[in-house]
């Protein structure tokens, strides 16, 4: 069984995360290399916006009519999620069998679970073909797990935030600086915009190895126009396209990150496909984009069916505090109703940063545990730090259904409930929703 396996993969290092590529180059030389045998590689790194970017430039890669890889973490309900074959999900016995040849190459060495599942994606990469392979970093950058393709097509920085601080760096620039560690010698990046600190470090890097940068505000941009259109302003000159489907208005940000990365894959990097990136296709790209727990909401399902008729769920993944000041501006368009909140959050997050900018638009709050989780926070210490961030009506609550029961009964109706604070928590949520 597929867990079997997870489990055996999760015991042969002693912490969970330990950054370092030796071990990962040790066991990549092994299955014979297979980072040197992949279609061109975009890889991805930055503290927020990763996945969502990631997902629209899939969408518009596909569009166009190519098949792209993609590995990303982590997984919302299935770990077959991380890993995106020529754009099919593996199914378990696929993925079962590809984990087990990176466990037999590996012959019980010192190795964490993340470094073996992303060579056991780089494998299944380079035995599949495609025309584009996405790779997005799990923590920083420089020491990720991911950082051993030398010659990547492009790589992308996304916004760069205080996350990951015991890892990373206590301060922007420090973990400006783990994440500009995936730039490469006279590789193109796409950079979003970026904290003065934060940019100033990357641009330092940049400079040092003689990367190209395609900046935000400078080489490319969006606006959302009178018709809520988005007006993309890039290589390709001025394109008038649909709105980011993921709501949100830091959506527009990530989509103008991915439509500049496709762009460049189209006139530099992958020339024979310009003709495949065409307005209509764009278009329809950005229209299928699909990206779980980032502002999603929930329109059937158990947990929906428990809320009186009217009630909306929302579900946010978010786990920092440039994450939750980002929610907190599109929660600030929502006035047509009351507001209640579920949260959950990890032990190891900001906490009081992720609360505090919330607090002043949420009704009532009820705090959960997040059920199979070692490093969560408890109810009591989530309940305490949101009282202390400014929460009036703020109880605890022994499960997310209870929560949800609680809410129902004390908020006037139809209010929007949102289940927030982190991605694990996230994923229990559409596990248990079904």
């Amino acid at each position: 069984m597929i867990s079997a396996v997870l489990d055996r993969l999760s015991r042969l290092h002693p912490t969970v995360i330990d950054l370092s590529l030796d071990r990962v180059r040790r066991l990549l030389a092994v299955v014979g290399d297979p980072h040197d045998r992949l279609p061109p590689v975009v890889h991805v790194a930055g503290t927020n916006g990763k996945g969502s970017t990631i997902a629209t430039l899939r969408a518009l890669v596909e569009a166009a009519g190519l098949r792209v890889h993609v590995y990303t973490s982590p997984h919302l309900v299935r770990f077959a999620e991380r890993i995106r074959i020529a754009g099919t999900l593996p199914d378990d016995s696929t993925l079962e069998a590809l984990l087990e040849d990176v466990e037999a190459a590996n012959a019980d060495g010192s190795i964490t679970f993340f470094e073996a599942t992303t060579i056991a994606a780089l494998l299944a990469f380079a035995r599949a073909p495609a025309d584009l392979c996405v790779l997005e970093t799990g923590m920083g950058g420089r020491l990720d797990a991911t950082n051993v393709v030398a010659h990547p097509a492009l790589t992308i920085i996304t916004p760069v935030a205080l996350d990951h601080q015991s890892y990373l760096g206590d301060t922007l620039a420090a973990i400006a600086g783990e994440k500009a560690g995936i730039l490469k010698p006279e590789t193109p990046c796409i950079l979003a915009a970026q904290a003065d600190e934060a940019r100033t470090v990357i641009e330092a890097r940049a400079a040092a190895l003689g990367v190209p940068l395609i900046v935000e505000g400078r080489d490319f941009s969006a606006e959302t126009a009178p018709d809520g259109s988005l007006l993309f302003h890039g290589r390709f000159g001025r394109l008038s396209l649909p709105a980011p489907v993921l709501p949100g208005s830091f959506q527009r940000q990530n989509a103008a990150v991915a439509l500049a990365a496709a762009e460049h894959l189209a006139l530099a990097a992958r020339p024979q496909i310009l003709p495949a990136f065409t307005r209509d296709r764009l278009a329809v790209g950005l229209g299928a984009v699909e990206w779980p727990a980032r502002l999603q909401r929930l329109h059937t399902g158990r947990l929906v069916e428990r809320l009186p008729p009217g009630w909306e769920i929302w579900l946010d993944g978010g786990h920092n505090p440039h994450a939750a000041q980002a929610l907190a501006q599109h929660l600030d368009q929502w006035h047509d109703r009351p507001i209640g909140a579920v949260m959950g959050l990890l032990s190891t997050k900001d906490a009081d940063g992720v609360l505090r900018p919330l607090s002043a638009h949420i009704a009532a709050l009820r705090t959960v545990s997040i059920p199979g989780e070692p490093l969560s926070l408890s109810a009591e210490d989530t309940l305490a730090a949101a009282r202390h961030a400014g929460f009036g009506d703020s109880e605890t609550a022994p499960s997310v259904i209870a929560a949800l029961d609680d809410l129902a009964a004390g908020l006037p109706g139809p209010a929007r409930i949102l289940i927030c604070g982190s991605l694990y928590l996230a994923g229990t949520v559409l596990a248990e929703n079904g």
